[in-house]
C-alpha cells in the first residue's frame, strides 16, 4: 500500500490553509504506487492528489519533476499540474516530509490493453518527447546501465536461491551491457515509468499520463523499450508483435 506516512485531518486542514482550493471535505489514502504516500483530497473546489515524498525520492529532484509537469502541460500534454500555494510555491512540508498538491486527472488505467491502447501510448510518448525537447532542467537516470551494478551488488549472493546459476547469468549480462551500451543515440526528457498503471483512459481515449517521479534525461529509445516490455507481452510471457 502506498501510504507510508499517515496524516490526520487536523494536519491536512492546516496544510490546505495555505492554498486557495476551499475547505477540506474528505480524503483517503491511495493504495496504488510504491514510492510515495498519496492521498485523494476532496475540497470545496474539487479533487486533488496530495503526495508526501518519502526517503527514496531526493528532495533535490523535486523541482525537476514538478517543473516538468508544468512544462509539458503548457505544450499540450495532459498530466497532473502542481498547485501553487498563496505564496506561489509548489512544495510544502507535512509530517516532516516534502509535500505537494497536484490536480486530479480523470480516467482509469487499462488492465488488459489492446492494440488501440498501445497505439495511443505510442503517440503520447512521441508527443511527450517532443514537448520536453526545450525543458531547461536535467536529471540523470539513476536506473540506467550505470546504476545496475550497484543494485546487483546488494543482492548478488541471493541470486542462486531464486534459480541456480542466476547470479552468474546476471554478472555476464552486466559485463555485456556495460561494454556495449549505446552512447550516441538521441537524448532528451523521458518518462521512464510509462507502465499501464501510469496511463489513464476515458471512454476509450487516452486521457492523460501520471507519475513523473522517475522522469529524467536519457536516451529516448530507453522510454520506447520500457513501453515495449510493459505493454506488448501477454500474461503467458509471449511477445505480441501486433501490439
Amino acid at each position: 500500500m502506498a501510504v507510508y506516512t499517515d496524516v490526520s485531518s487536523e494536519e491536512l486542514t492546516a496544510f490546505l490553509a495555505d492554498y486557495d482550493i476551499g475547505e477540506l471535505l474528505a480524503y483517503k489514502g491511495i493504495a496504488e504506487g510504491v514510492e510515495n504516500s498519496n492521498f485523494l483530497v476532496h475540497t470545496g473546489r474539487g479533487n486533488f492528489i496530495l503526495t508526501l515524498y518519502e526517503k527514496r525520492v531526493a528532495a533535490a529532484d523535486l523541482p525537476f519533476f514538478l517543473g516538468l509537469m508544468e512544462h509539458l502541460a503548457a505544450r499540450g500534454i495532459t498530466c497532473p499540474q502542481p498547485v501553487r500555494n498563496r505564496t506561489g510555491k509548489v512544495l510544502g512540508v507535512m509530517a516532516g516530509r516534502p509535500a505537494a498538491l497536484v490536480t486530479f486527472l480523470d480516467g482509469m488505467w487499462i488492465r488488459r490493453p489492446g492494440t488501440a491502447h498501445c497505439a495511443a501510448v505510442g503517440e503520447a510518448l512521441a508527443r511527450l518527447h517532443l514537448a520536453g525537447a526545450d525543458f531547461g532542467l536535467r536529471r540523470a537516470n539513476a536506473l540506467s546501465v550505470g546504476g545496475w551494478r550497484p543494485l546487483y551488488a546488494g543482492v548478488a549472493d541471493r541470486g542462486d536461491r531464486v534459480q541456480p546459476g542466476l547470479s552468474a547469468t546476471i554478472e555476464k549480462e552486466l559485463v555485456t551491457l556495460e561494454r556495449d551500451w549505446p552512447r550516441d543515440l538521441p537524448q532528451g526528457v523521458i518518462h521512464a515509468d510509462l507502465f499501464p498503471d501510469n496511463v489513464f483512459f476515458l471512454g476509450g481515449e487516452l486521457s492523460g499520463l501520471i507519475d513523473f517521479y522517475f522522469a529524467c534525461t536519457d536516451t529516448l529509445a530507453y522510454d520506447v523499450a520500457i513501453c515495449l516490455n510493459a505493454w506488448c507481452f501477454e500474461s503467458d510471457h509471449a511477445y505480441n508483435v501486433t501490439k
